[in-house]
């Protein structure tokens, strides 16, 4: 059932006007700030967007095999450099959590690639068993966790690009996260389940029944406060870093949730999936912020660091177009009406 904060607190003014204040002026600020801008970035489908550290800026993989970076300037993204070497799909890519220049990739080649802006080159290039599907870095940036299609996640070492350790899963591991504190190690499962494992020793804490299907999944917030998961089930459940603990649901999308992004203050949860809108909530309340309207599926957002900017991509137009036009963009919402 959808949570409804007015609902559970009664008189929602008198109960808490902090939240409703609070709402409204996030609601406000984009009624003056909903626009969207598409920027070319490949010649396929993107699979994954993320943002480097201090948000100057925003990476892409695609189907094409390459990643682009562009660089964001006031309020668009100007391509710096396409960075080609993999043999396959780049699935997914990710930032160093405190070195805005270097970034890693993902590909069913079977090899991970790191890559640095200044030189615009491949650092190193990380051999590994399997198809690579899903990937990110360690909050201290010392280590990079890939998965691949037969669900075994290997730790590399960043300094030696060796493998510090590989575990073999008897289920089918959808996406991986450490914690915000690097001391423990999350993977949300095929059968609905979030898998905690200590870390670096990666022994299981804790197996929690999230969802009654398809777990797909997960992001920290910034703060350290919650994480999100999201499901085949259409929902989005937020829980407690802490007591992990699900304090509340989102409910308005239709089908799989397939990307998930909070907000660099911890205070939006932007979700989406093959509904043709992103959903943007309060995190506190569960209530809709906006939606931004897309003419296709989405399967990945990423909010700015520092600023409420949220990038994202969308699939193919099912053919609407000979040469489709949105194959290969990267979107920026949050820009000012007036642009």
């Amino acid at each position: 059932m959808r949570f409804d904060f007015r609902r559970v607190t009664g008189y929602v003014e008198w109960w808490c006007p902090v939240f409703l204040g609070r709402w409204h002026g996030m609601q406000e600020s984009f009624r003056n700030n909903n626009k969207s801008r598409e920027f070319p970035a490949h010649s396929a489908k993107v699979h994954s967007v993320a943002w480097s550290c201090d948000g100057r800026r925003l990476a892409s993989g695609s189907f094409d095999k390459t990643a682009s970076v562009f660089v964001l300037e006031k309020d668009r993204l100007v391509k710096e450099n396409n960075y080609r070497g993999h043999g396959d799909s780049v699935d997914q890519l990710c930032w160093h959590p405190t070195n805005p220049d270097v970034f890693v990739t993902a590909s069913g080649d079977k090899t991970i690639r790191i890559w640095d802006v200044r030189t615009t080159k491949c650092t190193a290039t990380v051999n590994t068993k399997g198809e690579n599907i899903n990937i990110c870095w360690s909050p201290d940036g010392q280590t990079i966790a890939v998965g691949n299609k037969d669900d075994v996640v290997t730790f590399i070492d960043v300094k030696s690009h060796r493998s510090r350790a590989e575990e073999q899963f008897k289920f089918e591991v959808n996406e991986i996260s450490w914690n915000n504190d690097n001391n423990m190690f999350f993977l949300t499962n095929g059968n609905g389940c979030i898998n905690i494992l200590s870390y670096p020793e990666l022994k299981p804490i804790q197996s929690i029944n999230a969802h009654p299907s398809n777990c797909i999944c997960i992001k920290f917030d910034p703060t350290g406060k919650y994480f999100a998961t999201g499901s085949a089930d259409a929902l989005v459940s937020l829980w407690t870093v802490e007591e992990l603990v699900c304090v509340r649901c989102f409910s308005r999308l239709d089908w799989p949730v397939r990307t998930l992004s909070f907000s660099h203050d911890g205070k939006m949860l932007a979700s989406a999936s093959e509904d043709h809108f992103i959903d943007i909530a309060e995190v506190e309340t569960g209530e809709k912020l906006w939606e931004v309207q897309c003419e296709s599926p989405t399967f990945t957002v990423a909010w700015h660091p520092k600023r409420p900017l949220l990038a994202y991509a969308c699939d193919d137009k099912e053919g609407k177009y000979d040469n489709n036009r949105e194959s290969g963009t990267v979107k920026l919402f949050g820009l000012p009406n007036d642009s």
